[in-house]
């Protein structure tokens, strides 16, 4: 049973380059309602048989996504645009190229929890380390599929 970031990130650094792709999309849907304008990108990183080419476009409408979304952030702190912006940084990781990827799984993990604390923020929430347990969960559902 993974219970903590450190078997976390262990466990997925032992997966292939595919793999990660896969459980780094599980990681992004859970956050997606907060930039559902990634939702191709994020299924386009879960597609087993996915192109070289295939990624390299995705990776243009992620950054792309990340560029806007930052931009409207902004000085007055827009929780909403900020969560959206590290969801496109997630979705990022994922489709980034292959000499790019370096544990992508883990960094879309990250950036969807900031995603999710940008969120809490905004809602005014407090259960921001519920993320991370989510996480925990979808990945050894990943590893029992597999």
């Amino acid at each position: 049973m993974i219970s903590n970031d450190t078997d976390f990130k262990q466990t997925l650094e032992k997966l292939e380059l595919p793999q990660q792709r896969r459980v780094g999309a599980a990681f992004v849907r859970n956050v997606l309602a907060l930039n559902l304008s990634l939702s191709k990108v994020v299924e386009t990183a879960a597609d087993e048989d996915v192109s070289a080419e295939e990624l390299a476009i995705a990776f243009k409408q992620a950054k792309a996504a990340a560029l806007e979304s930052h931009t409207r952030c902004g000085s007055d702190s827009d929780w909403q645009a900020q969560a959206g912006y590290f969801v496109a940084r997630a979705a990022s990781a994922l489709v980034a190229p292959d000499k790019q990827a370096k544990n992508p799984a883990w960094e879309a993990a990250a950036s969807a929890r900031m995603a999710r604390t940008c969120g809490h923020i905004d809602a005014a929430d407090e259960s921001m380390h519920e993320e991370s347990e989510a996480q925990y969960r979808l990945l050894e559902q990943f590893l029992n599929d597999i």
